[in-house]
């Protein structure tokens, strides 16, 4: 594989328009990627190879089997290819991704089990590689970066029907009912409810807002995503669908004085609704529903979760590298008893907190460059979200629009992962859709970078 091209040359003529539209299936098969979106669902109640069970099924091998299609794709495609063109912004992230791989590695050395904490690794290396081999083609020849978020959206919704359809078959799998909550439809293996129906939503809001779309389309598909959210009774996954959507608002109040006074408006108007409803209702019972009905005690350890995050630094205290990367803490877990604790420890997997999760794996220095890796993408997006061209390019305003969108929905997935840990555990549908956002953050960064060094030169040529 040719090594990387020093950054004097890593612009020798990259066209500015993108490849086009293209249809649905073309799409994922052009850019694989996209496909790890997919799952692919899985019609059992657990996932991955399991530690403490010793569970390694057909499911297992198709998981990893879809991981490897997609991955030795991505190796051979840069094996074969002329040159590597990554600008140094975002080499300069990829390096953080990388080291944290390794950190996760080492962590198999002193892991109660050290084949599944380095087969977890080799997944998480492979998932890396998706990663390298979408931003290096991108750069070369991208997409049209909005539609990667519709085809995205589209799928989801396709997913969110699957589940729907699943449901009188699969019932136990994808939909629980848990006493003083309700009905919980979380789609478990077949599709993650909760992170899909809130991506939609946040698409749609993003696509009405900037009029990326038919208003009424984006409206339907809005409801959709809104609906699905609110079945998945999950607290973390309305709160960050709220934080996202705050978020799309306040960038799009940024783009004229017109949207700023709508948008302040809008919030004010929304405050003074909140205050009637309050008072209409009675304060105590709209707490009582966003609380699920649980008691105080509930409440103040999140459902029990305090207990697992405060075990998880206790022993990472006496312990900073961690208890090995997900294997460790499913079996020291299981050691540990805590009074009141509300989930059976016996059943649980992880850490239930993407940031804890890493932490247990790896300790305190994989947490320390798990921070940085996402600090320095979010800073990568921003700052070519705040650029314009220095020209008028439709194609350069069409990649900020997705950026934007792309950044809203990365910020839902760090809120909703204060309350899940799926999002970092590879063979869970949520830890490659985070992924996906992040790749689309750092490919269409890259483009930006490529965009804005052509105009510049162009203006002094």
């Amino acid at each position: 594989m040719t090594p990387f091209i020093p950054e004097h040359q890593h612009f020798a003529r990259p066209e500015l328009r993108s490849s086009g539209r293209q249809s649905f299936l073309r799409f994922f098969f052009r850019y694989p990627i996209f496909l790890l979106a997919f799952g692919p669902p899985l019609f059992r109640p657990n996932s991955g190879i399991d530690a403490t069970k010793g569970l390694l099924d057909v499911w297992a091998f198709i998981q990893v089997g879809w991981i490897g299609a997609i991955s030795a794709r991505a190796i051979y495609r840069l094996a074969s290819a002329d040159s590597i063109h990554i600008p140094k912004q975002v080499r300069s992230v990829f390096r953080y991704a990388f080291l944290l791989g390794l950190l996760f590695l080492f962590s198999a050395e002193y892991s109660p089990s050290r084949y599944v904490s380095a087969a977890y690794s080799v997944l998480y290396f492979l998932t890396l590689i998706c990663v390298v081999e979408f931003i290096v083609d991108a750069y070369q020849n991208p997409p049209d970066w909005v539609q990667c978020l519709f085809h995205l959206r589209l799928l989801f919704v396709l997913l969110f029907i699957l589940v729907l359809c699943m449901l009188p078959f699969f019932r136990e799998i994808i939909m629980t009912m848990i006493p003083g909550v309700g009905i919980r439809l979380s789609g478990g293996l077949v599709a993650p409810v909760c992170v899909i129906c809130p991506a939609i939503a946040v698409i749609s809001c993003y696509a009405f807002l900037f009029s990326l779309e038919k208003k009424s389309h984006s409206v339907f598909l809005f409801l959709i995503g809104l609906g699905g959210t609110m079945v998945t009774q999950s607290r973390g996954c309305e709160l960050g669908l709220l934080v996202a959507l705050a978020l799309v608002g306040i960038m799009w109040a940024g783009t004229s004085k017109r949207s700023n006074y709508l948008f302040i408006a809008s919030t004010f108007g929304s405050i003074l609704l909140a205050c009637a409803a309050l008072a209409v209702i009675g304060g105590g019972r709209v707490w009582n529903f966003f609380n699920r009905g649980q008691d105080l005690q509930g409440i103040e350890s999140a459902s029990g979760r305090t207990e697992i995050w405060g075990f998880v630094l206790r022993y990472c205290m006496a312990h900073p590298l961690g208890m090995g990367y997900i294997a460790g803490f499913r079996v020291f877990f299981r050691g540990y008893f805590a009074l009141d604790l509300q989930l059976d420890p016996t059943h649980i997997g992880n850490a239930h907190n993407e940031f804890m999760d890493v932490l247990a794996g790896a300790g305190w220095p994989a947490l320390a460059v798990f921070l940085f890796f996402l600090g320095k993408t979010i800073f990568l997006g921003w700052r070519y979200i705040r650029r314009r061209a220095v020209f008028s390019n439709a194609s350069y305003e069409r990649s900020r629009d997705a950026l934007r969108c792309a950044l809203a929905l990365l910020v839902f997935c760090l809120v909703n992962g204060i309350d899940a840990a799926d999002f970092t555990i590879p063979l869970r549908t949520p830890f490659y859709l985070q992924t996906i956002f992040i790749a689309l953050m750092l490919g269409i960064s890259a483009r930006m970078i490529a965009v804005s060094r052509l105009q510049r030169r162009g203006l002094t040529g």
